[in-house]
């Protein structure tokens, strides 16, 4: 059985939380986990450094565009990270589980 892997960043973990906890609610998503990571990057001509919050979601390949355009319209980034990983296997029980609670 497969599924996706959703990588999205964040300010902080909090803004991460509000926006997972309503696609967990809608079962948009069966999971997410969060890592504190730093990133660099080029944003408007500067080289900038931050300290974000990681979100890998995982879901349904057919939820992929709800979930986009839940986070891309309550974003509080101007350009948001969102980026669909390729369809992923697991063991069957943990793709059964993802399956069961997501709708």
């Amino acid at each position: 059985m497969k599924f996706i892997l959703i990588y999205t960043t964040y300010k902080n973990l909090e803004d991460a939380q509000n926006i997972t906890d309503y696609l967990l609610n809608e079962q948009l998503i069966a999971c997410v986990n969060f890592f504190p990571i730093t990133s660099q990057y080029r944003w408007k001509g500067n080289i900038e450094t931050s300290n974000e919050i990681t979100a890998i979601l995982k879901t349904r390949a057919e939820n992929w565009n709800k979930v986009k355009e839940y986070i891309e319209k309550n974003h509080s980034y101007e350009t948001p990270c969102i980026i669909k990983l390729a369809e992923v296997e697991a063991n069957d029980s943990y793709a059964s589980w993802i399956q069961e609670e997501t709708k």
